[in-house]
């Protein structure tokens, strides 16, 4: 028995060795015919692997500098307040510590002219521990912060001194006191770790800080305490130091970092846009997959004599699929190469083109696993695609030695081929999905892919069914055009698909960019209030909103008191261990969280389940939690939430959830305690104005300037600015999502001019006989173009309505907004198809034209 198995696995690899031969005999034709497949293949290659390696390339530049963007070690910050003498002890215990304060403010010129929101952070004498604060100048920053004929110096963003039109050697009002402009910031080494910022920097001592008033009981401070230890320890000393820290001081309420993650926002942010690149850089090589399976059936035609000339000398089906799956991988191999070359260079070439917009320098370099991710997506793309062709050459019956067949029919392969693609199919879905960074959104984008994959060639058989009944029409041409869209081998399919899922794609995008800046300028900022007034202290309420009545006795006023605080437990489990219900929800948990106290429920809210608290209610702590959030985490009624406000942990209980109309940008929370829960606790008050009628940018800014002269320590936001520098962001990712998106529209032109010529044979057939009984070349030329103009129109309809529905569902049931169709971008989709469509079928068509008769009546 072991000789027979021994026997047959000799007789399988000298039949194997056998076809690698032919196979390689083959190839030696040259590549002709194969440029697109090879395109196609290097295209999404390049793409995924030049993707993942620019992520990784910034994920490593974080990681080289996170001392510098920490700025230190390990960081530990608190809001609010200070740290108490134990504590500081404890900082002081692991190495040498810097100090500094970070909050929002109002900084005026001397004459009261203008005013403007900075990013005030002061700092001590020994900051920075880690890199180097570069001033314009060049001269020291302990100088320039110094205290010079009773005034303190500052440092600022060019962008403060082009704002409020002043210049270095000027006075600004801060608070209570007056700072001299010493110097400009050209670099600040930290700045990453701070978040997102809606203003410029401002720059003062920790000394210098006191004398403002804006550190007041209860105001939005944020104090950092960097430390740098000496030798620095590796990063499982980092963590446990980290642990330790959580547990000696637990009732800090610290955030600790270490430079292992010192920018987790920006990593987080990077390794969302890179999953969504890679997403689209598979779904070009989906695209591409087209193309493939269009190169590999065009090939396989031209080699029906060959394959039966095997069947006639006694190769079996099997014989042929291993010769011509050895070709295919092998050309495979040489787009994945291709590919692979262009994806190691990219993170190079975006190292050069991008260091002055890139906020972190890349660590460039060639990442051999982010490449080897390319290689794996590359190759199970090629067989997905090539196998079910490959298997149908199987079947080519002898007989076609003796008869020339211009379309084959549409007979299925057999099982085991359709066992192997869908096998392959199944292994790519499964490692997309299990390597990305959120697997829900990744399932999603998959199955709307592979949903839209589908339905394309639905669309396709349905517009050749509905092609082939309609009734006879007048017009030759169109008559014409009408039968090569249902006739056999027509390229109904292979145009619909190459160009419905790039298009697609690109409409959804496009409709999502639209509706978010719609949503930003339009919707919100209609809604929203037209100025956020922060860190009202409460002795001076009362005194403020009196103000504002006098000054805007139209505007609709609201007050709350505010803390920030972080949820440090959720029914006693870590917030830290905690598992949302799910997944890529736990953004709650992260960082600290705006909170208030309410006796009645608050407006623009209403309750999702339970019941609200009595006006008079003195029990146990209760909390409202956000519905969506809720949902979101797991939690429910009854559950406890425990959070850490001033270095107090307290717990409370869910009492009900309430729906929020966040898109208001009103005075919103996610946790709204009962009155009971802080009485006592130092806290200042959030309020918000807003006008019902539209007023004039001058009202807005007179007011502005009274409040920041009356009263100087409160910290007044415009929401119109917010607005607009949020929108500036979405609009610079948006033009870089549609410019990589730009790759499936690249590939899908690929394919479209693969599908041409892979039609270009049974064309010739065409054309040929319709010259002998008389045609025109006019004639055709207008045939085919309105083929091809239908085609691409049907295209273009299915392209809005799938990419309109990706984007519907995207705004409503992720982001929770309001959707609308835009009719550019459908107009816009359907002007593209129709000129791709339309200008490489004419294209095609002329080359057909110009083809002699004579060989080709010949084989009739």
């Amino acid at each position: 028995m072991s000789g027979f198995v021994s026997g047959e696995h000799g007789r399988n690899n000298q039949t194997f060795r056998l076809a690698l031969r032919f196979a390689l005999r083959e190839l030696r034709g040259g590549l002709k015919g194969f440029y697109i497949f090879i395109a196609c293949i290097a295209l999404g290659v390049a793409a995924i692997s030049g993707v993942t390696s620019v992520s990784r390339a910034l994920t490593e530049g974080i990681s080289q500098e996170g001392q510098a963007i920490l700025g230190g070690d390990l960081s530990f910050r608190l809001v609010h307040r200070q740290v108490n003498e134990d504590e500081r002890n404890y900082i002081g215990s692991l190495g040498a510590v810097s100090e500094v304060a970070t909050l929002r403010a109002m900084a005026r010129r001397a004459d009261t002219a203008d005013q403007a929101l900075v990013e005030l952070k002061a700092v001590d004498d020994v900051y920075p521990l880690y890199g180097a604060l570069e001033l314009q100048s060049g001269q020291n920053l302990v100088d320039a912060l110094a205290q010079r004929n009773g005034r303190w110096g500052a440092v600022a963003e060019l962008a403060l001194l082009a704002r409020l039109d002043v210049e270095v050697g000027d006075t600004l009002e801060l608070g209570r006191t007056s700072v001299e402009i010493t110097d400009v910031i050209e670099t600040e080494p930290d700045k990453l770790a701070g978040g997102m910022e809606f203003g410029p920097r401002l720059m003062i001592s920790t000394e210098a800080i006191g004398a403002t008033g804006l550190v007041q009981p209860g105001s939005l401070v944020r104090w950092h305490y960097r430390v740098r230890m000496d030798p620095a320890p590796s990063i499982g000393e980092l963590k446990q130091i980290e642990e330790d820290a959580e547990q000696t001081e637990a009732d800090a309420g610290w955030r600790v970092r270490s430079r292992a993650n010192a920018s987790p926002g920006l990593q987080r942010s990077i390794d969302r846009f890179a999953q969504f690149l890679t997403l689209v850089g598979l779904t070009a090589l989906v695209v591409g997959g087209v193309g493939v399976a269009n190169a590999v059936r065009a090939f396989l035609e031209t080699k029906r004599e060959v394959i039966a000339s095997f069947k006639c000398l006694g190769a079996t089906g099997g014989f042929v699929f291993q010769i011509y799956l050895v070709q295919m991988l092998a050309l495979a191999l040489i787009g994945i190469g291709i590919g692979l070359v262009i994806g190691a260079m990219i993170p190079f070439a975006a190292g050069a083109a991008l260091s002055n917009v890139l906020p972190v320098k890349l660590a460039v370099g060639i990442y051999p696993s982010e490449l080897g991710l390319g290689l794996v997506y590359g190759l199970l793309t090629a067989l997905a695609f090539a196998l079910w062709p490959l298997g149908r050459a199987h079947d080519v019956p002898p007989t076609a030695l003796f008869r020339d067949i211009v379309a084959a029919g549409s007979k299925w392969p057999r099982k085991r081929y359709l066992f192997a693609t869908t096998l392959t199919v199944v292994i790519l879905a499964s490692i997309a999905i299990l390597l990305a960074y959120d697997k829900r959104i990744a399932t999603i984008y998959i199955a709307a892919s592979a949903g839209a994959f589908v339905l394309l060639v639905v669309v396709a058989r349905i517009i050749m069914w509905l092609a082939k009944r309609l009734p006879p029409v007048r017009s030759t041409e169109l008559r014409l055009a009408i039968a090569n869209i249902h006739r056999p081998g027509a390229l109904t399919p292979s145009v619909v698909l190459s160009l419905g899922l790039g298009l697609s794609l690109l409409v959804a995008l496009t409709l999502i960019d639209g509706n978010l800046r719609r949503e930003l300028t339009a919707t919100i900022a209609g809604e929203a209030p037209s100025f956020f007034f922060v860190d009202i202290q409460s002795h001076e309420r009362d005194a403020f909103e009196t103000l504002l009545r006098e000054e805007a006795p139209n505007a609709d006023l609201q007050s709350v008191p505010m803390l920030r605080g972080r949820i440090v437990s959720l029914n006693g489990i870590s917030s830290d261990d905690f598992v949302p219900a799910q997944e890529g929800s736990d953004w709650v948990l992260r960082g600290d969280r705006g909170i208030t106290y309410e006796a009645a429920l608050p407006p623009k809210s209403e309750l999702a389940t339970g019941d609200w608290w009595p006006q008079d209610y003195s029990g146990p702590p209760l909390v409202s939690f956000d519905a969506e959030a809720a949902t979101d985490l797991g939690l429910k009624i009854g559950d406890t939430v425990s959070v850490n406000v001033l270095g107090r942990e307290i717990s409370a209980e869910i009492a009900n959830t309430r729906d929020v109309e966040w898109q208001s940008l009103g005075i919103n929370f996610v946790m709204v305690f009962s009155p009971n829960t802080f009485a006592g606790a130092p806290h200042a008050h959030l309020m918000t104005l807003g006008w019902d009628d539209t007023v004039p940018v001058d009202t807005e800014l007179a007011l502005l300037k009274t409040v920041s002269g009356s009263f100087p320590t409160v910290t007044s936001v415009r929401v119109k600015d917010a607005i607009s520098q949020v929108n500036n962001i979405v609009a610079q990712l948006a033009w870089a999502i549609r410019g990589a998106s730009s790759i499936t529209l690249i590939a899908s032109i690929l394919v479209l001019a693969g599908a041409l010529a892979a039609g270009h044979r049974s064309r010739i057939y065409d054309a040929v006989i319709l010259k002998t009984i008389g045609a025109t070349r006019t004639r055709l030329i207008l045939a085919y173009g309105l083929e091809y103009a239908i085609l691409g129109l049907v295209t273009a309809v299915f392209a809005v309505l799938a990419g309109g529905i990706a984007a519907w569902y995207v705004i409503t049931a992720i982001m929770g907004g309001t959707f609308t169709l835009l009719p550019v971008t459908a107009f816009s989709a359907a002007l593209i198809a129709l000129v791709l469509t339309v200008g490489f079928g004419l294209i095609g068509t002329w080359r057909v034209l110009g083809e002699k008769p004579a060989p080709v009546l010949r084989n009739l």
